[in-house]
């Protein structure tokens, strides 16, 4: 009996979703370690410490510690390489990633010495990215996952010759752009791709991304008798993603449809989808902190982050280009189909990133140096996604639930001050993924939306930094160095895992980032 993977039981399998899928966002809830070269130098841990332009966006109360005005620009260069098993991808990136100004505001009070205000820009996420894979001897075919999950819908569902099935149906959308581009076939009233016994796969996948999420950010902070900081801020947030992917395959021995004779015929079929996804959105957060210096040795410091609420628009847009022949020798019978296919649409919702919360301790060493620990707190699955009339979208938050857990960022850092006006620095953080076990080890059913079956994410990433600072009365110059390692894993498609816990392969690559970061702040204090 060939084996061609038929939808035996469609209802046990993940059909597709008309709203923004969890990995999408995910990807806009993450941040980068971003800010002035003090800042990225120590790994971002000044929880605890405050004094720095940057903790306008992480604990507020940073702001209160200020004793006089700053005001500062940050200027960074960015070699990012990318790496699939096969494929190499360079990129150089130039931005200016930070920019703020404190005030500070004396009230000749004992009780409250002073109340500070600030301002800043910071670049919360840089998207831009691109890497490529291919891969020979696929065990399976994206057609045969997609076949599995069209379920009981018919050819006249799907069917593009008389009416616009995309929402005239409740068809699963790449169910529609595949068959209308001969990808899935209707055997015996069942559904089937393309790939069975015999049939040898090549795929090779392309993915471009672009795009940042930046902060604006507005703080009110002051000192409680230089013992006791805080901090309150509102965070405006300007949110542009713009992604290509493609993902093709090459199969030989395919089992094709004849749609002249219904019958199956072997042959060879090259097919490929595009995918293009470009994402505007705004939101707004609020941000409180605390600061406490019980001597001058010791600081604790914690900080609470409402999610950001957006307001998002999607514009997508897919392609399904295909070119098919069989091998029988009459002609007349075989198939032979050449086309493209497409789908454009777009759509307005509202996002709600996760709640954030951090709790952080630094040691004051003598005069000389700085010790410090950050900890943070993500709760993920807390996401939410609704429409623009705000009713919320029920199974995607399901999905952000199934797939996602709360996940933690380690953060420490140090300065040891050489002389009067010569700092040096390092520092360290680890950013725990928060995707469940199941889905990295591609044993979960994991549901895309609209046209697009591919999706990826991000295991841990780390960040080892160092840098150096000079400061000549008002004036200070800080350089950083930034290495981050950041593993990804990209996903053609979901595996199918059946109720008795069957589980037919996907295609999918570890993708590896090295971005080696330089960066450079000029500020004066008066």
């Amino acid at each position: 009996m060939k084996k061609i993977y038929f939808a035996l039981l469609a209802c046990s399998l993940p059909l597709f979703a008309n709203a923004q899928e969890a990995f999408d966002a995910l990807k806009m809830s993450q941040k980068d370690l971003c800010g002035t070269a003090r800042f990225q130098s120590m790994a971002g841990a000044f929880g605890a410490l405050g004094g720095d332009i940057s903790t306008l966006t992480q604990n507020p109360a940073g702001v209160g510690v200020y004793r006089s005005s700053d005001v500062n620009v940050t200027l960074a260069l960015d070699f990012n390489n990318t790496k699939t098993p096969n494929v190499s991808n360079n990129e150089t990136n130039f931005s200016a990633p930070s920019i703020g100004y404190v005030g500070a505001i004396k009230l000749n009070s004992d009780f409250m010495p002073n109340l500070n205000i600030g301002f800043s820009y910071n670049r919360q996420a840089n998207f831009k990215r691109r890497y490529r894979g291919y891969n020979n001897g696929a065990p399976t075919s994206v057609t045969n996952y997609i076949a599995a999950n069209t379920g009981n819908w018919t050819p006249n569902d799907l069917s593009q010759s008389e009416r616009d099935p995309y929402y005239n149906s409740n068809a699963p959308w790449i169910s529609i752009l595949s068959y209308n581009s001969y990808l899935i076939n209707e055997n015996n009233k069942r559904w089937q791709g393309l790939y069975g016994d015999g049939t040898t796969a090549y795929n090779e996948f392309d993915v471009q991304q672009e795009g940042h999420n930046d902060e604006y950010s507005i703080n009110l902070g002051g000192n409680i008798k230089n013992m006791l900081y805080w901090g309150v801020g509102v965070g405006i947030s300007d949110f542009v993603y713009d992604s290509y992917q493609y993902y093709g395959e090459s199969l030989d021995n395919a089992y094709i449809a004849n749609y002249q004779t219904n019958d199956i015929e072997i042959g060879v079929a090259d097919f490929g989808f595009e995918h293009f996804l470009h994402t505007t959105g705004t939101g707004y957060n609020f941000k409180l902190g605390l600061i406490f210096k019980p001597i001058n040795e010791l600081r604790f410091g914690a900080a609470f982050h409402t999610p950001t609420y957006f307001d998002m628009k999607d514009c997508y847009k897919s392609n399904a280009s295909f070119e098919m022949s069989s091998s029988e020798k009459n002609s007349y019978y075989g198939t032979n189909e050449t086309g493209d296919k497409g789908f454009y649409d777009e759509i307005r919702y509202s996002f709600k990133t996760p709640w954030r919360f951090m709790g952080s301790v630094a040691a004051v060493i003598g005069k000389s140096a700085i010790l410090s620990f950050d900890y943070e707190y993500v709760d993920a699955p807390s996401m939410r996604v609704a429409d623009d009339n705000d009713y919320e979208y029920v199974e995607t938050t399901n999905n952000i639930k199934s797939y996602l857990k709360a996940s933690s960022i380690y953060r420490i850092g140090a300065e040891y001050r050489v002389t009067p006006n010569f700092s040096v620095r390092a520092g360290y953080s680890l950013q725990k993924s928060p995707v469940e076990e199941a889905v990295q080890s591609n044993s979960m059913n994991v549901v895309t939306v609209n046209t697009n079956p591919i999706y990826e994410f991000d295991n841990d990433i780390q960040h080892i930094t160092a840098g150096f600072g000079y400061h000549y009365q008002s004036f200070y110059c800080d350089l950083a160095y930034v290495h981050k390692t950041q593993k990804s894993q990209f996903n053609a498609f979901s595996p199918i895992v059946y109720g008795g816990g069957e589980i037919e392969p996907n295609v999918f690559s570890e993708v590896k980032t090295n971005t080696n970061r330089v960066t450079m702040t000029l500020g004066f204090r008066f």
